[in-house]
Parts: structure tokens; sequence; C-alpha cells
């Protein structure tokens, strides 16, 4: 199996001195993803928790909402290297005899790379529609500015990868009380999402819709998706929102945080879910 690291030589320049060195890098390395044995999408990830990210991208397609939704998932047997051993970069998603796969996903073959994700793929209308669990349904979630103010410290201290290679991606989910749940990393920013939600519908999870998801960089359409189609009520990102996941969120409910940074940020959709008055209250 691909490792989360790599090392490589790198020559470094320090105040005009040259050595060389062995660095540490992020593995970034194709995976497959199969429905049903028929080809459906490449990204380019991080290996490590391949099941939970090619669950949590059926789950962001509208393929998958229940545990009971996914028989199995296995790496093929048949991707190999050429010499006899298996990538393990190839993976095939197994749903029950029960769940509809409409003909458009099994026609569509999708490459996404480690930045874009399944850009401009989804109309508004589109995810609006093919939403399991509307936001907008959900019971009230309140969050405080000073509890998503501390959300972004406490991703970065659990960034175990980050510390060796300064080169991923995180994405947390966090109760409506502060509490960390779990953090995915990954060379994707979108991956490190579907390992998330691709974790909770293993466990019987999903909708998250007492959840704050937190992403280590911008909020752009895809995550804004992601976040709406496994039903969590508040996505905060520590850079700035995309036009079109503001537009996103405004059409479904969706709570939008973004420049999170120390006590400052900026609400961008959903502002009922913020105690925006309470803290100015206090101010």
């Amino acid at each position: 199996m691909g490792r989360v690291t790599e090392r490589r030589k790198v020559i470094r320049v320090r105040d005009g001195a040259v050595s060389t060195r062995p660095d540490t890098l992020v593995a970034e390395e194709p995976l497959e993803i199969r429905l049903n044995g028929k080809p459906l999408a490449i990204t380019m990830r991080t290996p490590g928790d391949d099941f939970a990210l090619a669950a949590g991208f059926l789950v962001s397609e509208g393929v998958l909402a229940e545990r009971t939704d996914l028989q199995n998932i296995v790496y093929c047997a048949g991707a190999t290297d050429g010499g006899g051993s298996n990538t393990y970069n190839v993976v095939d998603v197994r749903t029950g005899a029960h769940v509809p796969v409409p003909d458009i996903t099994l026609e569509r073959n999708v490459y996404t790379t480690s930045s874009c994700g399944l850009c401009g793929k989804a109309s508004l209308d589109a995810v609006r529609t093919t939403a399991r669990w509307p936001i907008s349904d959900t019971p009230p979630v309140r969050v405080t500015p000073k509890l998503l103010a501390g959300l972004p410290d406490r991703l970065r201290a659990s960034q175990r990868v980050f510390d060796r290679t300064g080169g991923l991606h995180a994405a947390a989910l966090f109760t409506e009380d502060g509490e960390l749940v779990d953090v995915r990393e990954d060379v994707g920013r979108h991956n490190a999402v579907d390992k998330l939600v691709g974790r909770a519908l293993q466990n019987g999870g999903l909708p998250l819709s007492r959840s704050v998801l937190l992403v280590s960089g911008r909020a752009s359409f895809e995550l804004a998706q992601k976040a709406v189609m496994a039903g969590i009520p508040v996505l905060a990102a520590v850079s700035a929102p995309s036009s079109l996941a503001v537009d996103l969120a405004t059409e479904t409910g969706l709570t939008l945080v973004g420049f999170l940074r120390g006590s400052s940020m900026n609400v961008y959709a959903g502002e009922d879910r913020v105690a925006l008055r309470a803290a100015a209250a206090r101010g």
C-alpha cells in the first residue's frame, strides 16, 4: 500500500549556504473509484482511508446515504503494477441491491485533481434537489463566535502529517459544543472531507446534522456541496469562500464562515446559527 509520506533529496539554500539533505514529502497517488465494477472517477489523493474516501465521494454524488446502502468496498486484485504486485490504487464500491444507481452516474467518467475536486459538475439546483437531508429541515444548531474562533488551533494541533511535510490539507468534524469528533488529512481538501463523510457513513452516523465542518483552506463550491449532501449545517474555513459556494450556502440554508483566523471571521450565509448579537453585546 502506498505510504502517506516519501523521502526525496533536496538542495537547501539558507543565508547563502548550500547543503543537500533528505526531505519528507506528502505522497500523492491516483485512486480510481469503480462503482459496481464500472469505472467512475479518478482522484489524486494521499494514500490512506481509501475506502472512506470512496464512500464519502459517493455520498456527495447522491448514490449512498445509509450504511445499509453499502455492500462492501474492496481493492481490485487485478490492478497491478506490471510486476504482479497490487497497486492499491483502484477500489470497487458495491452497493446494496436496493440502491438505485442513475445511468448518468455510470456513464460519467470523472478526473478530479487534488486541488479542484468536481469543479463545475453540479448546478445549484441539482445539489438542492438531490440533497437527502435538507439543512433547512434540521433541528436548530447554534454556535458562538468564540467557539468557532477556537476550532482552527485545535485542528492544527491534530495535523500529525502536516507537521512532517507542511503539504497537507485537513478537515475536521466538531460537535455544536466544540468537541472534536474526527480529523482527516489529504493532499486534496475535498478528499479530506470525503474521508470524514465516508467514515460517518460506515459508522452509521449520517446525516451529520449536529456538526460543524472546518477546512484548512478555502471554501469552494465542491466543499459546500459535500457539506450539504452530508447534512452538515455549518461549514467554516480559514480562508476565503468562492462566490458559488456562497450562492449554494444561501440557496440551501448552509451556514458559511470564512477567514476564520483568531477572533476574526466573516459570516457569508446562514448567520442565524451564529450568536452574533450575544457577541456584539459582550463587545
